[in-house]
């Protein structure tokens, strides 16, 4: 049993290319809690379209910083089945901040949006990182050498509370984002500027419509 959860905690330090990256070294709660950070500064502060934008470059950079670990954690193979869902979950946590940046990116060059609202999604991106990142904190305690006296049933159980809620909050940012860019689209609609929104938002056809 030691040797299985021995494997179970390796799993997610193992990233390509490195021997071992423990959560200290590139910790994706500090990664999700580093945008949130920025984010919610970026509410408080911005007054103008062009200061969010400014503004969020620094959320970009944080993001650009976990998409660096994302990628590589999805070049470890060969895990077994339990580790493979840990490593499943921490990539939806990537999902997650991927579908937020870009598509706050394009919102933000969208003019069918106020900077009050534009500062309402952000924040509601916020709250369903916040509450992804609570959730990947208990993910981390449970792969921490210090909880071994933990049962391999306990311990998977956790890991699939962990990876059944992030997959549903992946699927709510999934429906957020689907929902603020329909407002755009409406609005579009009634102005007969259909081809602008279409053009923004064309590229992620598949995430959006």
């Amino acid at each position: 049993m030691k040797t299985r959860i021995l494997m179970f905690v390796m799993a997610v330090m193992l990233i390509a290319n490195n021997a071992q990256a423990q959560w200290i070294v590139t910790d994706p709660t500090n990664l999700v809690q580093g945008i949130v950070n920025t984010t919610k500064s970026i509410v408080q502060t911005s007054s103008t379209a062009s200061n969010m934008v400014s503004n969020f470059k620094e959320t970009v950079k944080i993001y650009e910083q976990g998409k660096k670990y994302y990628d590589a954690l999805k070049k470890v193979n060969n895990l077994v089945k339990d580790a493979r869902k840990v490593q499943q979950t921490i990539l939806m946590i990537g999902e997650i901040s991927d579908i937020y940046v870009n598509s706050f990116q394009l919102m933000l060059g969208d003019d069918n949006f106020t900077v009050e609202e534009l500062g309402s999604i952000a924040f509601g991106y916020t709250k369903l990182l916040e509450e992804s990142n609570g959730v990947l904190i208990e993910l981390k305690e449970v792969v921490n050498l210090s909880t071994l006296s933990m049962t391999d049933k306990e311990r998977m159980d956790v890991v699939d509370r962990a990876y059944n809620s992030i997959r549903r909050y992946r699927n709510l940012v999934n429906y957020y984002t689907n929902k603020n860019i329909s407002v755009s689209y409406l609005r579009s609609q009634r102005r007969g500027d259909m081809d602008r929104v279409m053009n923004l938002y064309g590229s992620l056809n598949d995430r959006y419509w």
